[in-house]
């Protein structure tokens, strides 16, 4: 059977559910004069390093949207477009259906979110550059925690009373901690046999690689939204 089955290099898939409830409709509103999506769907194209980029969505709505911008839509995604789902697991539907439906397999997934509307092209190829070159199973975007310092964060309670959680940390400057990294939705890629085994992208010999802040922007919230319209950039 898999003698039948075309293989190719990279696939990007990008994941794209109808039932955000934070902000609805997340995926499609309008972000500096386009929609959300577009902005990751038009950086996947730029890079061309994609044999298909394919947009995994529950929506007929998103659907339109992708193929306008450019993307495939082959299918429409059935499982795991629930708040409790983890991505990994959208992203390894989509990679057995289209091996499945279409008869393509391919070697290399990257799994791009489309609420970083900053990460472009060249922060696509960087990630895969390394991914390459340093011949890894799987590979975590990541990038420096910016404006507030995470090492004298807390939790409050109902009468505002902290409880912080690295009270060893308080009397320190800044510039003696160490820097500390957050996970970004940015750029995940994985090998496709590493993905199948172990369905996930946390795989054992993952590797981080750390991309620019402003790459990493991560639209989640109303809050996020209003900060990212704020910026603009070339």
């Amino acid at each position: 059977m898999d003698s039948l089955v075309n293989k190719k290099k990279n696939l990007a898939i990008i994941l794209a559910r109808k039932g955000s409830k934070r902000i609805p409709n997340k995926n499609i509103i309008k972000f500096n004069n386009k929609p959300l999506i577009a902005w990751t769907i038009e950086a996947a194209k730029k890079s061309k390093i994609f044999d298909s980029i394919i947009v995994s969505t529950d929506s007929e709505k998103i659907k339109k949207i992708a193929i306008d911008f450019g993307a495939e839509v082959p299918f429409k995604r059935e499982k795991f477009f629930d708040d409790t789902s983890p991505s990994s697991l959208a992203t390894l539907y989509t990679v057995n259906k289209i091996k499945i439906e279409l008869g393509v397999e391919f070697e290399n997934i990257f799994q791009l979110l489309p609420s970083c509307p900053f990460r472009n092209a060249e922060t696509i190829k960087k990630c895969y550059n390394y991914f390459k070159n340093k011949k890894i199973g799987s590979l975590i975007s990541c990038s420096l925690f910016s404006c507030v310092n995470p090492w004298w964060s807390f939790n409050i309670n109902s009468k505002n009373d902290a409880t912080y959680l690295f009270p060893e940390k308080l009397q320190k400057r800044s510039q003696d901690l160490k820097e500390v990294y957050g996970i970004s939705g940015a750029v995940w890629i994985i090998k496709s046999e590493k993905l199948k085994k172990h369905k996930t992208f946390y795989c054992p010999g993952h590797k981080y690689f750390p991309i620019d802040t402003l790459s990493a922007i991560d639209i989640d919230t109303k809050d996020d939204l209003i900060f990212a319209s704020k910026i603009r950039v070339k």
